[in-house]
């Protein structure tokens, strides 16, 4: 089967070159380490006695930032290299920024295609490879099963969509999921899909996400965040403090869904401003013409362009700023959410800093979160942007409703974590009974 998928791997990659040139020109940084995407990572030394290597493989931003707490914990056991590489230019900037010094390497993970796959083991030698979510690449997985290293898919989860494509190939995804020696789900939902799949059912086991150990800055008190709000351009005019929304990692036509309840609520009296941060910082021009054909003063992040003191709409076009920025929010939208957009961006970081959520009906990425935050009460879902602007508008003068919202957020959040410790200890537990005598692992 390998030989097949090298055979379509070239011809495939030289079909979907434009696109993805179009998108590292429009995302820029791709220029540094670009020849770790040929296998050309750091020359590491052969693994020290008693020790293993993990090379742990996360692709964006997002996965960059989850797997912090699981490298925190790993990292305590001198026992553990971690080499950590990324697809995305975005995620490794991330990575360099937060785990420089903390990890043995750091790179961009190799085109899938076997002699850049070969050239970049050979530099790594790994012992053990960590993949996340729903990344199963063959050529990384075939070097792993020749070189007798095990295999392990961490916070695994598969979509609607990708689990119904598997579900055509049942036979060639049971043949890839096999490979693993262990696969962590990040709910019973992805537990049962992957088992489904050809997943070995004692191998496959439910660990939980590891996305909610991701540390969740504390509420800000009341004088700090009225000063996160004067620096965004969000200070009071006359009257109540302003009602603040943040437009959470959004897609096209969102920020429009936005932008028009805000109108509503201007128009019903509701001083309201709006945080639009979208989930790709490159539409950053192409949002900025859009708020520039409507009256109310913006200004855009990247460039720092103003016109008054006095902001009604804060577009954050950078990368790396939610969390902080979601701290001057009232309440929050969940991006890609809204038809015609599919999937759904996580909601558990607005989660966790008690914001009440507000989400589309497709969020197939995270069904299962979605169903458990509304079913705590901590979420409403919207079907369209009508129903957006109403739930806002009904939402914003019912202060206690918020409140309890909050709550129960930060209550749902609290109450899942934990699963970057229970990933790390069956790893450790792994390699320890590797490392034992055999009389002492028959006794």
């Amino acid at each position: 089967m390998i030989w097949i998928y090298r055979l379509l791997y070239l011809p495939t990659l030289l079909l979907a070159l434009p696109y993805y040139l179009c998108r590292m020109w429009r995302r820029g940084g791709y220029r540094k380490s670009f020849q770790h995407r040929f296998g050309r990572l750091e020359q590491l030394k052969p693994v020290p006695e008693g020790k293993v290597r993990f090379w742990l493989q996360a692709v964006s931003v997002g996965e960059v930032l989850a797997v912090g707490p699981l490298i925190e914990i790993l990292r305590q056991d001198p026992s553990i290299e971690i080499v950590l590489t990324t697809t995305t230019s975005t995620g490794y900037a991330e990575a360099r920024k937060r785990y420089t010094g903390k990890v043995l390497s750091l790179g961009i993970f190799p085109l899938d295609f076997w002699l850049f796959s070969r050239c970049a083991w050979k530099r790594v030698q790994p012992s053990a490879i960590l993949l996340t979510e729903g990344e199963l690449w063959p050529e990384h997985l075939h070097r792993a099963q020749r070189s007798q290293v095990p295999a392990f898919l961490i916070n695994a989860r598969l979509s609607d969509r990708s689990f119904n494509r598997y579900k055509k190939v049942t036979w060639l995804a049971a043949r890839i999921l096999q490979k693993f020696e262990r696969i962590y789900a990040a709910s019973i939902l992805d537990q049962s899909r992957f088992r489904e799949l050809g997943g070995s059912p004692d191998r496959v086991s439910l660990s939980g996400s590891i996305k909610f150990d991701v540390p969740v800055a504390a509420r800000l008190a009341t004088p700090d965040r009225e000063a996160l709000r004067h620096s965004l351009g969000f200070g009071p005019t006359d009257g109540p403090p302003p009602f603040v929304i943040v437009g959470a990692s959004t897609w096209p036509g969102e920020e429009v869904a936005l932008l028009e309840t805000q109108r509503l609520l201007l128009e019903a009296g509701i001083d309201c401003r709006l945080l639009l941060v979208p989930r790709h910082a490159e539409r950053g021009n192409e949002l900025a013409q859009i708020l520039g054909k409507q009256e109310l003063p913006w200004i855009q992040l990247s460039t720092h362009a103003a016109n008054k003191s006095q902001i009604a709409i804060y577009l954050a076009d950078t990368t790396g700023e939610l969390a902080q920025l979601m701290q001057a929010a009232d309440l929050a939208f969940i991006g890609k959410s809204l038809p015609p957009h599919n999937g759904g961006q996580t909601p558990i970081e607005a989660a966790g800093l008690g914001l009440p959520l507000l989400m589309g009906p497709n969020m197939s990425n995270f069904k299962e979160v979605a169903r458990s935050l509304i079913d705590a009460g901590a979420a409403q879902m919207v079907e369209d942007p009508n129903c957006l602007s109403k739930t806002v508008l009904q939402l914003q003068p019912d202060q206690p409703a918020r409140d309890a919202m909050a709550r129960a957020g930060t209550q749902w959040h609290a109450a899942n974590r934990g699963s970057s410790q229970r990933i790390a200890a069956s790893l450790q537990d792994h390699f320890r009974s590797l490392r034992r005598p055999d009389n002492e692992q028959n006794a």
